[in-house]
């Protein structure tokens, strides 16, 4: 009798992996372009951290499109056009000679390739493999592939000091393209009654836990009953503040803010990869959510976030070059352990086969909140001369948002 094959389930989660991680490395590569960017163009750094703010916008408004696409076609094609989209955004900001051109390529092409490839579609199509009950484990995991992808920043500084900001633009999009494309078409299933799960040696279907297979449906939500949950509205809002202000505040300007007291830019960089790093372990912590709750995971990650901020105010001490480092991996692990978590409550209540379009109506709420942080905070140094006032708005949306998670989970989560 031959030998069982594994669970598919598992190749769909890895190609998940894989697609987010180069996916989310596109938009990440701002942090390090921004700097050079400024520099070699004289802008300022409002308007130029606008092209990161308008990329977050325009993520989240097709982010709602993007979930429906994924439950309405095969998501092999929606995920290959998201990667030909985004790549050839990120290719094509090589040829910039304005901010306006930034602001429509980055901020708009790119955004859309990525929302066809991001979270929203690929939890769409994973909730079919894995059900309800490994949230946690289904969020943790796509989110540490978030968390990777920042470890990309010293390659991307090293491709920007070697050959250009330009050259590398067009090296990494190209290189997006090869990457997800392929993956897309060839692992990607929907579900497994798409995908032929006959052993072809004992002609027996392959098995894995039957908890994988468990999807408990109760109730079929649509977004418009989510929208009228008072639980709903309340992970719309603690969506906002820390998966959208305080995170991407913390990602588009680290880099930035580490050059300004004093880093390498190298250095700045490989420090982005040690909270890129610490990011994807707190996505894994986040699969014991599953078994010991969402609440204290996502409040211990607020609370080890707003405290490593306070780190920021020493760190440019020649005395305490650790500083930033233990700033990265405590602010690293507390925003890394929190989306995913954040994200499997919600799927706790409101699962169904609408989910994907459920789930891109939070991720539009984050990315207007990602929109404000990171122009707000260029504005602010622009008009301050430094980053004080707003990472410390970054530690007060930290707090409301672990405060609100309290009353989340405890709100009613029957339409009204």
């Amino acid at each position: 009798m031959g030998r069982p094959s594994i669970f598919y389930g598992w190749i769909v989660l890895a190609g998940g992996f894989a697609i987010i991680l180069v996916g989310y490395a596109m938009r990440n590569t701002f942090s390090v372009f921004y700097p050079v960017i400024v520099s070699d163009f004289g802008w300022t750094r409002g308007g130029t951290a606008l092209m990161y703010s308008l990329t977050l916008l325009a993520y989240g408004l097709f982010s709602p499109v993007a979930g429906r696409l994924a439950d309405r076609f095969h998501p092999k094609y929606v995920l290959a056009a998201g990667g030909l989209v985004i790549g050839g955004g990120i290719a094509l900001c090589s040829l910039a000679t304005s901010v306006t051109y930034f602001y429509i390529v980055y901020g708009v092409v790119a955004a859309i390739g990525l929302s066809l490839i991001g979270i929203t579609p690929l939890v769409s199509v994973l909730s079919h493999w894995f059900g309800s009950k490994r949230g946690g484990m289904v969020f943790g995991l796509l989110g540490a592939g978030f968390g990777v992808s920042l470890v990309s920043a010293p390659l991307f500084q090293w491709l920007i000091s070697g050959y250009g900001w330009r050259m590398a633009y067009a090296q990494i999009g190209l290189f997006a393209i090869a990457a997800i494309v392929p993956v897309s078409l060839f692992l990607m299933r929907r579900s497994p009654q798409q995908q032929e799960l006959i052993d072809q040696h004992s002609g027996t279907p392959q098995r894995d836990p039957p908890a994988l297979y468990e999807i408990v449906h109760r109730h079929q939500w649509t977004v418009r009953e989510a929208l009228r949950t008072r639980s709903f509205k309340l992970f719309l809002a603690i969506g906002f503040c820390n998966m959208g202000f305080a995170q991407q505040v913390t990602i588009a300007h680290q880099v930035y803010f580490l050059q300004d007291i004093g880093l390498e830019p190298m250095v700045a960089a490989s420090i982005f990869s040690v909270y890129g790093i610490a990011f994807a372990s707190g996505n894994i912590s986040s699969l014991l959510s599953d078994k010991f709750g969402r609440v204290p995971f996502f409040v211990a990650g607020c609370l080890a976030t707003a405290a490593s901020i306070l780190l920021l105010n020493i760190a440019s001490d020649p005395g305490s070059s650790f500083i930033p480092y233990l700033f990265a991996a405590a602010a690293g692990w507390g925003l890394g352990v929190t989306p995913p978590t954040c994200f499997a409550a919600v799927a706790d209540r409101f699962h169904g086969r609408n989910y994907g379009a459920i789930h891109g109506t939070i991720i539009l709420v984050i990315s207007i909140g990602g929109a404000l942080g990171p122009w707000l905070g260029g504005l602010l140094h622009d008009i301050t001369g430094s980053y004080q006032t707003v990472f410390l708005l970054v530690q007060v949306f930290l707090v409301m948002a672990a405060v609100l998670m309290l009353f989340a989970t405890r709100a009613s989560a029957m339409p009204r």
